[in-house]
């Protein structure tokens, strides 16, 4: 049997291939996965005769334009059963668009659409609303470099891959807008070809802490793996926020003064960060950032700025004790329901983090991610129903 040396070297000889979750289903398999009165109406159209219609694909909420799954799925199937498609698109990948402002238009046979339309909406609705709050996430805090970590909060692979694709638009987006870092890679390896990245990036979970019986000695095992990756360490799991980083930092100075260790805080909202209570915590935010403080509006954002978990006050607290050891090059990541909003606050506060592991850009509200189709035009004559004529191409 070969060793994990062995297996880590041929992997690093040939790139993963890259297998697209979301080309399912297939079109045979089409009817199966479809709504049943579209089928229905397949059949009807099919006996009494075909029509060229043409569909306007819109949104009830602004977005950022996420179309390429869809697309790809719909061109192949429609290569599959040997017709056409003529897709207009309204926008350009990674645009903002309106609410109820038509995506795109999409014409052909009646008899070969109407089938598809429960499929294609699945693949675009979540990948606009998710790629809306990449893009805000990384417009808010221009100068952090984000991590994608949702695919655990995913439903299966083909949501994971749909939630990857999707804050590489937003992120994208966000670069050319800001010149924002944006997301700099993801979690896995099957979707790191949207980050420009051959495999996934990531350094130890906690699970590998309580294997090792210490954060250092997990610390010592990841440098030992792996002697020329940067070593990235979680600091939560006994608690000890502050004394496990300087631990570790004092093992591997010359990898701290190199810029080479990050501290990866998680804690979670059920206590404070290793030094910190209400008090201490108002404390920290008004040395480092008072004007946050004097102006939150809400409980949530009170939390954010002073609460339990990963807080600006936490954030600031980690960084001062580094700083103070003379650990000034060691980065920051932070992780634990990081939102849009929760990125708003810290960008108000000017929290010092150097990176985000995020999965909460994914929609928390599903109904916000509803794509709608609707049929404007048959044989070239306008027709929709009352109140969608705004629908109708000009």
């Amino acid at each position: 049997m070969a060793s994990d040396q062995d297996s880590a070297a041929d992997k690093k000889q040939a790139a993963p291939r890259v297998v697209h979750a979301t080309s399912a289903p297939a079109a045979a398999d089409v009817p199966r996965w479809t709504d049943h009165y579209f089928t229905r109406t397949k059949e009807i159209v099919g006996r009494f005769g075909d029509k060229t219609v043409t569909y306007a694909v819109f949104m009830r909420r602004p977005v950022i334009f996420a179309p390429k799954l869809m697309l790809d799925w719909l061109l192949r199937i429609a290569d599959d059963r040997g017709v056409k498609f003529q897709i207009t698109l309204n926008y350009d990948e990674g645009q903002w668009v309106g609410a109820g402002e038509p995506l795109m238009y999409i014409k052909g046979s009646m008899f070969h659409l109407v089938d598809l339309e429960t499929l294609y909406l699945q693949k675009l609705g979540a990948a606009c609303v998710a790629a809306n709050n990449a893009f805000t996430m990384c417009v808010e805090l221009p100068d952090v470099s984000f991590l994608a970590m949702d695919a655990r909060h995913s439903t299966g692979i083909e949501m994971a891959e749909t939630m990857a694709y999707a804050a590489s638009v937003g992120s994208k987006a966000a670069r050319e807008q800001v010149g924002a870092k944006g997301f700099v890679g993801n979690a896995t390896e099957a979707t790191a070809h949207y980050f420009g990245e051959t495999y996934g990036k990531g350094t130890m979970p906690h699970a590998l802490i309580g294997y090792a019986g210490s954060t250092l000695k997990a610390a010592e095992m990841f440098v030992d793996t792996f002697p020329d990756q940067p070593l990235t360490t979680l600091v939560d799991y006994f608690g000890q926020e502050i004394t496990d980083s300087l631990t570790v930092c004092r093992r591997f100075p010359a990898m701290a003064t190199e810029g080479r260790i990050a501290i990866r805080l998680d804690t979670h909202g059920g206590r404070f960060v290793e030094g910190l209570d209400p008090q201490e915590s108002y404390s920290v935010l008004e040395r480092n950032s008072p004007q946050a403080i004097r102006r939150y509006r809400n409980d949530a954002e009170l939390r954010y700025l002073t609460g339990t978990g990963v807080s600006a006050a936490a954030i600031f607290h980690l960084r001062e004790h580094l700083d103070k050891e003379g650990f000034d090059a060691v980065k920051i990541v932070v992780s634990s329901g990081f939102d849009v909003e929760k990125c708003k606050v810290m960008a108000d506060a000017h929290a010092p983090i150097d990176m985000i592991g995020t999965g909460s850009f994914l929609p928390s509200k599903w109904t916000e991610t509803y794509a709608t189709a609707d049929i404007v035009d048959y044989d070239g004559v306008p027709s929709v129903k009352v109140g969608r004529e705004f629908l109708i191409r000009k």
